[in-house]
């Protein structure tokens, strides 16, 4: 086997603070003073000089909220040179914020600049057809964000037009927090939408923004509910 036959695999020179290496893998330069935060356990390799402090203090406030029943959902990254990130295959889409702000489902983060704002938050508008109150990890601020998602998914720009965009819960990975947002019932829809039986519920959105689906309904890790 000769070089030549694996330079197609070889890291390309970085060209943004983070991009994809192939669809399951994220790349991240790191700078001194430009810490990130990653799902433990999903380097899979780096170059230069990296550290790793899971469950920094940053985090540890957080963690009693935080919605996987993980005791250390995030680690901080620091120090010079590349990051590779992955979370088992999953696919990875890489994301910059421009003074913008995400709701994401807390499974589906992989990474995110450590100087962007988080939070769990409330997701308002399906508690009164779900019966109790949905929480995700809203992440605002001018930065990077990678998530990952079960398979190739589409990105839905819900400003090209008027109609609505309906989403299952259980396919929802992120959506940008200025859309409106209102959920909806349906008996007749129920065949169609997620995989159990009786009435389906659906997470509608509107307005200038973006929603990001997963082609993958596995509702065990999906949005947690809390009383």
């Amino acid at each position: 086997m000769t070089q030549q036959q694996l330079s197609g695999y070889a890291p390309t020179p970085p060209a943004a603070r983070m991009e994809n290496h192939g669809n399951a893998m994220v790349k991240i330069a790191m700078q001194s003073g430009q810490d990130v935060f990653a799902r433990p356990g999903s380097m899979v390799a780096y170059e230069g000089f990296v550290q790793y402090e899971p469950n920094p203090p940053a985090v540890r406030q957080m963690a009693s909220q935080w919605l996987t029943g993980e005791g250390a959902p995030l680690m901080k990254c620091s120090g010079d040179g590349l990051l590779f990130l992955a979370d088992y295959g999953a696919d990875v889409v890489c994301i910059n914020l421009n003074d913008d702000a995400l709701s994401v489902n807390g499974t589906n983060i992989l990474a995110f600049d450590a100087h962007l704002q988080w939070g769990v938050q409330r997701v308002k508008g399906m508690a009164k057809f779900a019966g109790q109150g949905l929480f995700n990890v809203g992440i605002a601020g001018t930065g990077w964000v990678a998530l990952t998602s079960r398979g190739t998914p589409i990105v839905v720009d819900c400003g090209r037009g008027e109609d609505e965009t309906y989403v299952d819960p259980d396919a929802l990975v992120a959506w940008s927090t200025n859309l409106k947002m209102k959920g909806k019932r349906s008996f007749k829809a129920s065949s169609m939408i997620g995989r159990g039986s009786g009435e389906a519920y659906q997470l509608g959105f509107s307005g200038q923004g973006f929603v990001v689906v997963q082609p993958s309904e596995d509702s065990t890790d999906r949005l947690r509910a809390r009383g």
